[in-house]
């Protein structure tokens, strides 16, 4: 069950793909710096902390993790979580709450439920990441254009009212080097695709402001000096009561990195044509949660971005996601000083066009002008996403997909009566014409038996004439019967009962019959009451 990509893919390891990972994870590396900076900022937490998730998190993803190129990291849809957290619980309570998320991931590793990311509709996935790009997009502003709101309230709504408020108070220079940072980011792709354009954005506005001698909030003028190694693990205080408190919370970061974490392992599937282990990928991320949160970081999970840029870039091997946090652990102990001189503004713009790549407008546009009922379920998800919650809108998003889905199969599922009376009552059986008995009647059922067509069932049962003696219930086209459409056709078996009408059942599949054999309805009826087809049904009455 748990079988770690890493050791699969070192079995057949060559020189020539080594250095295609290392260039990779250097690359990587460089690209995940100002990064994680930026995202533990923006979480509301020290800037070192989103270094060590990436450092720890990132190597233990790599190492332990189903992916071949899988690159785990903090990322921009935890922000949310993360902030409310913080506010709320402070530092040691984001850190009790990634402990109980990692071991709740590990769990459904475990638990083998690795495989149900396929059964979340892409409604839902692309309504809560559009919502969290406007989410991430919103609590930029502040920075980006320099306007000194100390603290922000926390709901958008809030947020963009304290903003307007403030809009008097915006500052040039932080304004101006954002936007130089902004058309930096946009614009450096269309020359160089080699060179990483926010390491191009972070070290042309450190110039800018250093040799202009601007007064722009930086990372050190905020934070101080950022300490240049990793922490000595520790465990946060964890009480009984805490746990309890911050159980939501936890459940919140564990359905979420699970998630994403699946669904980044996804996309890089199609594009190595690879297969990840899921399960196994579960329980690494979990790992790598427990482990950054032992070094203070934050929440972890797989990086689509960074992932991207890994495969694009030659990696193939878990050893280029090693790479990556080594890397990174190397330019820690290395450019602290240097990175403390970054302007906040700078990192604000690198996090905006995080926020435009998570949009998926265009998906969004598309679904716009699709079915009615992917568009109920996009809006309803990003809405909540934006202005309720994350985890609440993931939520009702199932919900009202789980019955959206039952509207759909009700409505796949086809049932008619047939009488002798009727101009129908020719029916056909593979290539065999068939007239019904006079006193017989058919009820065929197209589709699954469950609990959207059960009610339909039901209310057909009246169309059974009173001179019917025998009606005879055509199953071959259901392939599953669950529970409510058991307890259907107990009910039309009473109604038959009070009428007198024996009831023959033909074209049991398998699934339907192991449900009738367990309930005790394939002993109450006889085994001389199931046919293969109508016409040893009618055979048999006949006889």
């Amino acid at each position: 069950m748990f079988s770690p990509k890493l050791f699969t893919t070192l079995k057949n390891y060559s020189k020539e793909q080594f250095f295609k990972d290392l260039i990779a994870g250097i690359i990587v590396a460089i690209i995940a710096l100002p990064l994680s900076i930026a995202l533990a900022i923006a979480s509301g937490v020290a800037p070192e902390r989103g270094l060590y998730t990436a450092i720890v998190a990132g190597f233990m993803i790599s190492f332990f993790g189903g992916s071949r190129v899988q690159i785990g990291g903090p990322t921009g849809a935890f922000m949310v979580i993360v902030y409310g957290i913080v506010v709320t619980h402070g530092v040691d309570g984001l850190l009790i709450a990634t402990i109980l998320a990692g071991l709740m991931i590990i769990a459904m590793g475990v638990f083998k439920l690795g495989g149900l990311i396929k059964f979340i509709p892409y409604p839902i996935t692309t309504g809560f990441t559009s919502g969290i790009a406007v989410v991430i997009f919103s609590s930029q502003i502040n920075d980006f254009l320099g306007l000194n709101i100390q603290q922000l309230p926390a709901d958008f709504i809030g947020k963009w009212l304290r903003y307007f408020q403030a809009f008097e108070n915006i500052d040039f220079q932080t304004s101006l080097v954002g936007f130089l940072t902004l058309m930096i980011l946009v614009f450096w792709p269309k020359f160089n695709k080699k060179i990483p354009p926010a390491i191009v954005a972070i070290v042309v506005s450190v110039l800018w402001v250093q040799l202009l001698g601007w007064d722009v909030t930086t990372i050190g003028s905020k934070f101080g000096d950022l300490p240049r190694f990793l922490p000595f693990p520790s465990l946060p205080n964890i009480t009984l009561d805490k746990i309890v408190i911050l159980l939501p919370a936890a459940l919140s970061i564990a359905i979420l990195g699970s998630v994403e974490s699946l669904l980044s392992a996804v996309v890089a599937d199609g594009m190595i044509g690879g297969r990840h282990r899921s399960n196994t990928e579960l329980i690494a991320q979990g790992m790598a949660n427990i482990a950054a949160a032992l070094f203070g970081g934050l929440p972890a999970t797989g990086a689509i971005a960074r992932t991207m840029a890994n495969i694009n870039n030659g990696g193939r091997t878990p050893v280029s996601g090693i790479i990556h946090a080594l890397t990174l652990l190397i330019m820690m102990l290395i450019l602290m000083p240097l990175a403390q001189m970054i302007p906040l503004s700078a990192l604000a713009a690198i996090l905006i066009v995080v926020a435009y790549h998570m949009s998926e407008w265009r998906s969004f546009i598309a679904f716009i002008r699709g079915p009615k009922s992917d568009v109920l379920i996009l809006l309803t998800t990003f809405v909540l996403t934006v202005f309720v919650d994350l985890i609440k809108a993931i939520e009702i998003g199932m919900i009202l997909s789980a019955f959206l889905f039952m509207k759909r199969m009700s409505d796949v599922s086809q049932m008619r009566i047939i009488e002798s009376d009727d101009e129908n009552s020719y029916i056909m059986d593979e290539t065999e014409k068939i007239l019904l008995p006079k006193n017989v009647q058919m009820y065929e059922i197209n589709g699954p038996f469950f609990f959207g067509a059960a009610d339909q069932f039901i209310e057909n049962l009246v169309q059974i004439k009173n001179h019917t003696e025998i009606l005879i219930i055509r199953l071959r086209y259901v392939p599953v019967i669950d529970a409510t459409g058991l307890h259907a056709f107990k009910t039309m078996l009473k109604i038959c009962d009070k009428k007198n009408i024996k009831v023959m059942v033909t074209g049991l599949n398998p699934q339907p019959e192991e449900i009738f054999r367990k309930s005790g309805l394939y002993s109450r009826l006889g085994a001389d009451h199931f046919h293969q087809s109508i016409v040893d049904a009618l055979a048999f009455i006949q006889h």
